[in-house]
């Protein structure tokens, strides 16, 4: 852990902001994207957690001069199938826009993208049996995210740029659109640390 917090001191000493880093844990939710944004969480039936690392480039800052910054990103991520499964690694791309507000204290992130792992995660397995649906390594990708800016919360130059925050990482097939997947999705809570450099 010490080693994770001098790597995002030392970004942020260098700090240019055209560059994020994200570091991300957290566990499956057995419900759908919908239940889960009004609240709704329920625990799923076996113990499945992810451990995601995601970089990416500032493509616009303050975009149409709103207090909107875009990004390109890409991710890699480990899936704790729980032994019960195979372990999975998954790779993703998308374009993540940030709302900042609160004197830019906070920021509301939405991402859209495309996912490859190189299995079928469990949750989506269990999911698509359970619904008669189709299963694919390659679906569509969201990331829906909510963070404090660190450095403005605590008025601390050392933490400048870094955000502390929770994001959904979801993978569905958007009803059809991908690979003829309907249900077989997975949600994931997770909870970060991001650094602008």
């Amino acid at each position: 852990m010490k080693i994770i917090f001098l790597f995002f001191l030392f970004i942020n000493l260098v700090a240019e902001e055209n560059h994020s880093f994200r570091i991300a844990y957290g566990k499956v939710n057995a419900n759908d994207l919908g239940e889960i944004l009004m609240g709704d969480w329920q625990t799923h039936s076996n113990d499945l957690r992810v451990l995601s690392l995601d970089g990416g480039y500032l493509l616009s800052k303050n975009y149409f001069d709103l207090p909107i910054d875009i990004y390109a990103k890409i991710g890699a991520a480990y899936f704790d199938e729980d032994s019960v499964y195979n372990d999975i690694y998954e790779a993703t791309f998308y374009i993540k826009a940030y709302y900042k507000f609160l004197d830019e204290k906070m920021r509301f992130g939405l991402a859209e993208g495309i996912s490859y792992t190189s299995g079928t995660l469990l949750c989506e397995s269990m999911e698509a049996e359970l619904k008669e649906d189709n299963t694919s390594k390659f679906l569509n990708y969201l990331d829906i995210s909510l963070d404090i800016n660190l450095g403005r919360v605590f008025d601390s130059k050392s933490l400048k740029n870094t955000y502390l925050g929770y994001a959904i990482k979801h993978r569905s097939g958007v009803f059809t659109l991908y690979n003829n997947v309907s249900h077989g999705g997975s949600n994931y809570n997770t909870l970060y640390i991001e650094s602008n450099f």
